[in-house]
């Protein structure tokens, strides 16, 4: 067994399973586990997701807010055990994988365009994305 695969073995093994599917410029709330001390609190951050980054255990998500008229981004380690639940406020619909242009605007200027007629993600989104394309192909034959 070579190196790599080794490696991902053993990071297969640590992947939480229970991620909700995001995607880039939905507006999501991620609640993050803070310990300070012996005492322990949830932090919520209520942001647009711009940017993913890295895969498996790697895996970053970079979110981006505008509180008292500044900008400001937060990048979190998607597998992270400090991450405690991750909710979609919003889903938005981009043409872009970077949203790197949010950063400069604010106002309507900033604003993400959401998705008219989407259905409430589940658990198991890949499962049935796969089984409306293959709905789809057959349709168009």
């Amino acid at each position: 067994m070579s190196r790599p695969a080794v490696i991902e073995k053993l990071e297969k093994d640590q992947l939480k399973k229970d991620i909700t599917p995001i995607s880039i410029g939905d507006t999501i709330r991620i609640h993050t586990r803070i310990v300070e001390g012996e005492k322990e609190r949830i932090q919520v951050f209520t942001g647009t997701l711009i940017a993913r980054k890295g895969a498996g255990l790697s895996e970053t998500i970079t979110l981006h807010r505008v509180a008292y008229g500044e900008g400001m981004e937060r990048v979190f380690l998607l597998q992270s055990p400090r991450i405690t639940k991750i909710e979609v406020v919003k889903q938005g619909r981009v043409r872009r994988a970077k949203l790197y242009y949010l950063r400069g605007s604010s106002g309507k200027a900033s604003k993400v365009k959401g998705r008219l007629g989407s259905k409430p993600i589940k658990a198991t989104g890949s499962e049935s994305q796969n089984d409306a394309t293959e709905a789809d192909e057959g349709s168009n034959s």
